[in-house]
């Protein structure tokens, strides 16, 4: 008779401590190897610098006109003491009140840069002379020609008129000129030009005695007109082509 013996029972708890075991071993393997590092792409890495802006020029700020008028002995001499056969006054600065920027309104921007004024005036025939001392660069007869409007209304012509006003050449001096209007006494004429560093503007008159005035003082001179180019003679060539020919033959027939 055999007996059997009875089989010893297993824990219940091998099975889940196997399975527990098990599941540690993988994570643990799965934890030591790390997973593979994502590179940011060159377009992601390299960012892009907003350009600068170029600083904005700031404007050149405009000169301050003058109200204060110092004596300019240096301006005062080229006034002449007489011309045209009358003597020439020349007050000095304290004597009038009008400064470099009461003229200086006449003639825009650059009466901005008026430094000085001195004044020439004749009793007889009427006649009043404006001469100013300009800083910076001198200006030219031509670079008045924006202002003539104003500068005539400044000497008592009526109106902001252009038109009358001319440039011309009256001796070795380009000058702008014009004539009276309605506002001024019959045979006025004005004249304004600028030389040397000087403004002149002149209202007067007695044209004899305007034309003496602005030929004592500085003045431009006229441009200087353009050489026509040379032309030789038109068939000096031919002649000396035709003369060679017949040297030959007279030779060959000696």
């Amino acid at each position: 008779m055999t007996t059997s013996r009875p089989v010893p029972a297993r824990p219940r708890g091998s099975r889940s401590v196997a399975v527990a075991l098990l599941v540690t071993l993988l994570a643990a393997c799965s934890s030591t190897t790390p997973p593979p590092s994502v590179q940011p792409s060159a377009s992601r890495a390299t960012t892009t610098s907003p350009p600068t802006p170029s600083p904005t020029p700031s404007p050149t700020p405009l000169p301050t006109p003058r109200y204060t008028n110092e004596p300019d002995p240096e301006l005062e001499a080229l006034i002449p003491t007489r011309a045209g056969g009358v003597a020439v006054v020349r007050p000095s600065t304290d004597q009038f009140g009008l400064t470099p920027g009461d003229m200086g309104d006449a003639y825009g921007d650059l009466g901005r840069r008026f430094a000085s004024l001195v004044i020439g005036y004749v009793d007889a025939p009427r006649t009043t002379l404006y001469a100013m001392r300009v800083d910076g660069d001198a200006p030219t007869t031509g670079d008045l020609e924006p202002f003539l409007a104003t500068a005539g209304r400044k000497v008592g012509i009526a109106g902001l008129d252009p038109e009358p006003w001319s440039l011309e050449t009256i001796g070795d001096r380009v000058t702008w000129v014009r004539p009276e209007d309605n506002a001024t006494a019959a045979g006025t004429m004005i004249y304004t030009w600028a030389a040397d560093g000087y403004v002149f503007l002149l209202i007067g008159v007695d044209d004899a005695v305007n034309r003496a005035i602005l030929a004592a003082l500085p003045g431009e001179p006229p441009p200087t007109p353009t050489p026509r180019p040379s032309r030789s003679p038109v068939g000096s060539g031919a002649a000396t082509e035709s003369a060679s020919p017949s040297a030959s033959t007279a030779a060959g027939a000696s």
